[in-house]
């Protein structure tokens, strides 16, 4: 098997200031970057020495960023190899979209129970902003404008245990998402989705809402999850 590329042929180094945020979140953040962004890819390793040397910061720094990105999902420590770029095999990929599936059809339960007149409002428009940018070629863009529509959706429920819960969820399944939006035609199909899960919702009808939401995971899931070889 060919061995997988370097830091210093796959990932340009993205510590630039250290002033705005504690340098170890600095750190977390570029390599949660990098790993979204396919730069750093699933099953690469990530060498410590070479992570010093790149971002001229510390061992220990480095140490807990890689522990944070663990518990995110990104980051998987390997016996005998160290810490790599995740790679969730299909199995697991299910059951983080099970997961999810379960965690917004409550979402949207509270939501219908709990959110105001204009939260509702709020919510129509995340979901008509993603439809105005279902056609962009930058995948993260399209999938950063279509977390709007859950950030509205998790502030109406009004449950900080759900909240947190969702946060995890949705840090971990991350590049499944971006891998299902790739997929030629699947935002448009997504925006119909979600419209209808919206309509549900005006109608104050949770039985249908959280039933949608289902649908629409388990169609998201569809694309995301690449079977094995």
């Amino acid at each position: 098997m060919a061995e997988t590329p370097s830091l210093d042929a796959s990932w340009p180094s993205t510590i630039t200031g250290r002033v705005a945020a504690p340098l170890r979140e600095q750190v977390v953040t570029s390599l949660r970057r990098a790993i979204l962004d396919n730069q750093l890819q699933p099953g690469q390793r990530l060498v410590e020495r070479e992570l010093i040397e790149r971002l001229g910061v510390s061992r220990t720094t480095v140490r807990e960023a890689l522990r944070e990105l663990t518990t995110e999902g990104l980051v998987t420590v390997v016996p005998q190899r160290g810490a790599i770029v995740s790679m969730p095999d299909a199995e697991a990929s299910s059951d983080l979209y099970e997961v999810r599936a379960a965690l917004e059809s409550l979402a949207v339960r509270k939501f219908v129970a709990n959110a105001s007149d204009e939260q509702m409002a709020r919510l129509r428009d995340a979901v008509e902003g993603f439809a105005d940018v279902a056609d962009h070629p930058d995948v993260r863009y399209v999938l950063t404008v279509k977390d709007r529509f859950y950030a509205v959706l998790i502030e109406g429920a009004a449950s900080a245990v759900l909240q947190q819960l969702f946060e995890t969820i949705q840090a971990r399944v991350q590049l499944l998402r971006m891998t299902s939006l790739s997929h030629p035609g699947r935002p448009q199909v997504a925006v119909a989705e979600l419209r209808g899960v919206l309509a549900a919702i005006e109608a104050r009808d949770a039985d249908a809402a959280a039933s949608a939401v289902v649908a629409h995971v388990q169609m998201a899931a569809a694309h995301g999850i690449v079977a094995p070889h």
